[in-house]
């Protein structure tokens, strides 16, 4: 197979349009596609690890449990995006859940299909170590934002991380589609359902965002960084 009909276009981490059936079946390749409804869960702790999966259409939630039950969410994830990967450093059984957020269609490759992938295209191993080193420094930022910075701090840098990272510029402004919910923000900061209302509602008062059910607009990403700024500044 020559470089133009490879499956993976590694300078783009977004894999929707590579792993379409479309494209699959054009190419020879016969990989299983699973549909998932909204709360159903993809894996859980503990189950047998042996599968990888792209998100195809759709949000999943990775998370976990402490020993007192409580639940701990990792993160949101959605089109175009890997999950379950930890097979392949070794990893046999699940230590964290995965959930479809809603209606979630998924690329289902088991290790054995992924290793021969592997073999076959060998940009795949960087890619993949570009999916773990940016999952643990994720969750290193994670930790020292917990540390070292209030509530209200760390949900304005997860507003404004989540707009570079997952928006699209439109001017001078930020798109996030798909905005998360309050309390799946709370999740993910660590912080409460009440707090994240009361941050967006701040920095909607001041002009720097607005948002709604579907969408998130920061009319002004210097302006948001300023916020946390001072925040810093006080503490």
């Amino acid at each position: 197979m020559n470089q133009t009909q490879t499956l993976w276009y590694l300078e783009n981490i977004d894999l929707t349009s590579i792993l379409c059936p479309g494209k699959i079946k054009a190419s020879g390749q016969s990989l299983e596609h699973k549909t998932y409804k909204k709360g159903a869960y993809i894996y859980l702790p503990g189950e047998y690890a042996d599968k990888i999966f792209f998100i195809m259409e759709g949000r999943v939630k990775i998370g976990t449990y402490s020993d007192t039950g409580k639940e701990i969410t990792k993160t949101i994830i959605g089109p175009g995006e890997v999950f379950g990967e930890m097979p392949l450093a070794g990893e046999e059984e699940r230590r964290n859940y995965a959930i479809a957020l809603e209606d979630t269609l998924t690329c289902v490759l088991s290790v054995a299909e992924m290793r021969n992938l592997l073999r076959e295209h060998g940009p795949l191993t960087l890619f993949f170590m570009k999916i773990f080193g940016n999952r643990m420094l994720e969750m290193e930022k994670r930790l020292e934002s917990l540390v070292f910075k209030d509530s209200r701090s760390r949900v304005v840098e997860f507003l404004k991380n989540l707009a570079i990272e997952k928006g699209q510029r439109v001017g001078y402004e930020w798109v996030v589609r798909k905005f998360f919910t309050h309390q799946e923000i709370a999740s993910l900061t660590a912080t409460s359902r009440q707090t994240v209302t009361t941050v967006l509602n701040d920095l909607e008062s001041k002009n720097i965002l607005t948002y709604n059910r579907r969408r998130l607009l920061i009319r002004d990403i210097e302006a948001l960084g300023q916020e946390m700024n001072r925040m810093v500044e006080r503490s």
